[in-house]
């Protein structure tokens, strides 16, 4: 391989594995800061989150809540969801038992049922556009299996041209390394 050839070739890999390292830290690298990472599916939120958005959510107190904030927490098993909080409702048997009442900025009506305290997961602090239709596509089959293979494709273009080289060096040096001894065999 030429010598312009094998720059641009590493400046090419370079880049791609910045953008590799960069989307993995986007996706699963935030949690060990204590983020969680969930993707934007409906429009109710919008126009504060979008859909296919990503957001990071972290830890809250439930007591510092108040109404205005912005919460994601779970609907039930299966379900997330991240809407604006109307209304912090005490228990009236036990003060210290929060509930939530939760409205989507899209949305006409409050959400039918309260949230309770335990249910919060957390207040987003932030959030990437597009990212969840990427990060939604390869947490599901087939999107899995592309993002391995990519994963090994990039691998063999990073490593591939030095794989090569060395075999050519290795080759020389073999060949200069028996001329040096018979040229340099010790005199007695």
């Amino acid at each position: 391989m030429g010598k312009t050839i094998k720059k641009i070739w590493n400046i090419i890999t370079n880049i791609i594995v910045v953008l590799a390292v960069i989307l993995a830290v986007a996706l699963v690298g935030v949690r060990l800061v204590g983020l969680q990472v969930f993707t934007v599916l409906s429009g109710s939120m919008e126009p504060t989150y979008h859909v296919g958005s990503l957001i990071y959510v972290k830890d809250v107190d439930y007591k510092e809540l108040e109404a205005g904030d912005v919460i994601t927490f779970m609907l039930d098993e299966d379900t997330v969801a991240t809407h604006r909080i109307t209304e912090v409702v005490p228990d009236e048997e036990e003060p210290d038992t929060l509930r939530y009442r939760t409205k989507g900025d899209a949305n006409d009506a409050e959400d039918g049922k309260l949230v309770h305290y335990k249910n919060v997961i957390g207040t987003p602090v932030f959030t990437i556009p597009y990212l969840g239709y990427f990060a939604d596509y390869i947490q599901n089959p087939p999107g899995t299996y592309v993002a391995i293979s990519v994963g090994a494709v990039l691998l063999l273009l990073v490593f591939l041209p030095d794989l090569f080289s060395s075999d050519d060096k290795g080759k020389e040096k073999k060949k200069t390394k028996g001329r040096y001894e018979r040229d340099h065999i010790p005199k007695q």
